[in-house]
């Protein structure tokens, strides 16, 4: 997946401007697809580039005019080929990981703080996670409550494995 896929499917459910992209990036992907606001707008700019997404100025009372971008059939045929495409294969890199695999060769104590660590910031994105709204009325909302779904039970079971690992030193 690229950050550019995730954008015209979010584009696909209603147009939006560059903060308002954010700010639904940030409380219904994010949990599997991280982005910062640069990388959204760049983003942007290279879609409306291609022809995938269109932008229009709304005039605002007192107010700057609004640039909404609109996802373009253009875009949309490319987000559809690419949900019908064959998986790539997923490389993982998990930097705790790797700092856990190593810790051994350090004082116990520097593997608990680690794990201590990671299990209050794992608590934390539980915490937002099961914060989110959890609608599931159509398929499309069920699949998107699904994702949800799938995070909050990865971070459970992170947590679980972090008391697991704890417990063994």
């Amino acid at each position: 997946m690229s950050l550019s896929h995730a954008i015209l499917g979010l584009l696909d459910l209603a147009p939006m401007t560059g903060y308002d992209l954010k700010k639904t990036f940030d409380g219904s992907v994010a949990h599997f697809w991280a982005a910062d606001q640069a990388q959204i707008y760049r983003t942007l700019a290279a879609l409306v580039d291609d022809g995938s997404v269109d932008v229009r100025v709304v005039p605002q009372k007192g107010r700057p005019d609004r640039r909404e971008h609109h996802i373009t059939d253009d875009g949309r045929r490319r987000l559809t080929a690419w949900l019908g495409s064959p998986l790539e294969p997923e490389r993982s890199r998990e930097p705790f990981l790797a700092r856990v695999f190593f810790a051994g060769r350090e004082d116990p104590a520097v593997a608990r703080k680690l794990l201590a660590e990671r299990r209050a910031a794992t608590e934390e994105r539980l915490t937002a996670l099961r914060s989110l709204p959890d609608p599931a009325g159509t398929p499309a909302e069920r699949l998107r409550t699904a994702t949800l779904r799938y995070g909050v039970r990865q971070l459970e079971a992170e947590l679980g494995w972090i008391d697991e690992t704890a417990a063994a030193l």
